[in-house]
């Protein structure tokens, strides 16, 4: 049976003046709500309370859905807007606290009372109507479920930081240790002997053999196949989380960000000098990416032979005249396959690669000619303006295209050569040293 937005309309014969019920009925997904009756158990005992007292039945509303926070229940919402419209006058519910557990919802409904709109609420045991001592009741016993709902939760955080002055880890077990199968000691972790000494090489690997986090990440996934307790391999971000985790030299911050720092009772995998000497190679290698300079054709085409994408790399040859030479070459990235054998080719010959390749592939004409018509316009000021010539005569239709987009790719700024891929209707793939044109075949 479905427990979201369900309205199964329902006639039991009354008198017309007789008050028209919404029977809504609610579980929640919370703690204290397990030991509740289920949706159909109190559509059951309020459909018998309805017969019993005649009450007049519209429809039946059901809902899981939590209500400790204002205006997040889309069911509930939906009946305080039909009672506005006038399509219901009465609530038939299992308990007060079914309705609401917050002051936001429970103000709602009092205020529909105060209006007039809402002529009362019934429950197994109790009856509100719009009477100042019925609705004062009816605001203390919401009040105090938002008040058992306050008190738990001070509870839970109060347990939760005595566990850690304990040394006690009170989340998941990371990757490397497992909980504690002895139920009496809840929340301790050990050591995962399968997983702890792989965890351990890859801090040694990033401290010791200067490793990034994709070279473990490609280890882990290609050479040793790992997994986690659960039987999943590690994303490269788990790969960065692990090796940031300070649970490994026995310390943790809990909650995150919080800046409450404990000393774990369990056995640490690794040491603080080691965690910090990886912390350093990682900083680096930060550091390092952000200083990447952008190429003019990386995330703009795709190896052939693995799907990766095609990163740049710059090299610098000095001569013995103590000339510089910058070469810029593309290759695959080898995200997918470390192993790839693409190759790598010289921007130089990647440009004319695709200046041929313009003679044979479909441009949006529409973009490149609004392109050439900026240009043109912008040539006419300059003269104007500067040189104090007259405008030139030269007409969109004079300029020939695809001459138009091998200038961009030949003498054109970067971010204009990107703007110029971005115009072309087919995908590029390169493979060894040649650029070619995507085929699905």
């Amino acid at each position: 049976m479905q427990v979201n937005a369900i309205n199964t309309p329902m006639s039991i014969q009354t008198e017309p003046e007789q008050v028209k019920y919404c029977l809504y009925a609610r579980k929640s997904m919370e703690q204290e709500d397990k030991q509740a009756l289920s949706i159909d158990s109190q559509v059951k005992e309020m459909l018998e309370l309805a017969s019993r007292h005649n009450l007049n039945v519209i429809e039946i509303k059901r809902e899981a859905h939590s209500s400790k926070e204002a205006g997040q229940r889309p069911v509930y919402n939906q009946l305080i807007a039909e009672i506005t419209q006038g399509k219901f006058n009465g609530i038939l519910t299992w308990a007060p606290d079914r309705l609401s557990r917050n002051a936001g919802d429970l103000g709602a409904v009092v205020d529909l009372m105060d209006k007039k709109l809402l002529t009362e609420i019934r429950t197994p045991s109790q009856r509100f109507t719009n009477n100042p001592n019925e609705k004062f009741l009816l605001m203390i016993l919401g009040s105090q479920a938002k008040l058992e709902n306050d008190n738990k939760v001070v509870n839970v955080k109060r347990g939760l930081k005595a566990r850690c002055e304990m040394g006690l880890w009170p989340a998941v077990a990371p990757t490397g240790y497992l909980s504690n199968p002895d139920r009496n000691k809840k929340c301790e972790v050990v050591v995962d002997t399968d997983r702890s000494e792989v965890i351990k090489q890859m801090y040694e690997k990033v401290a010791y053999n200067g490793w990034s986090g994709r070279k473990i990440f490609h280890w882990l996934r290609d050479d040793l196949r790992f997994v986690t307790k659960n039987g999943k391999p590690l994303t490269l971000s788990n790969v960065y989380i692990i090796l940031k985790n300070t649970f490994y030299y026995g310390e943790f911050e809990y909650p995150k960000g919080s800046s409450n720092w404990y000393k774990g009772k369990h056995d640490p995998i690794i040491t603080k000098e080691l965690y910090k000497a990886v912390q350093n190679r990682l900083t680096n290698e930060h550091v390092v990416r952000n200083q990447n300079k952008e190429f003019a054709f990386t995330k703009m085409i795709t190896c052939a032979l693995c799907g990766s994408g095609i990163t740049a790399d710059e090299k610098f040859k000095t001569q013995k005249n103590g000339n510089t030479h910058r070469y810029v070459y593309y290759g695959c990235s080898k995200f997918h396959d470390k192993h790839c054998t693409c190759g790598y080719i010289r921007e130089e010959d990647l440009i004319e690669q695709l200046a041929q390749l313009l003679d044979t592939i479909s441009l949006d004409e529409i973009g490149m000619k609004d392109r050439i018509k900026d240009e043109i316009q912008a040539h006419n000021d300059f003269q104007q303006s500067v040189l104090g010539e007259d405008s030139s005569d030269v007409k969109v239709k004079d300029v020939d295209i695809r001459n138009y987009a091998k200038h961009i790719l030949r003498k054109r700024p970067i971010y204009e050569k990107r703007e110029l891929l971005s115009c072309l209707k087919s995908k590029l793939v390169l493979q060894g040293k040649q650029i070619d044109i995507y085929s699905s075949k």
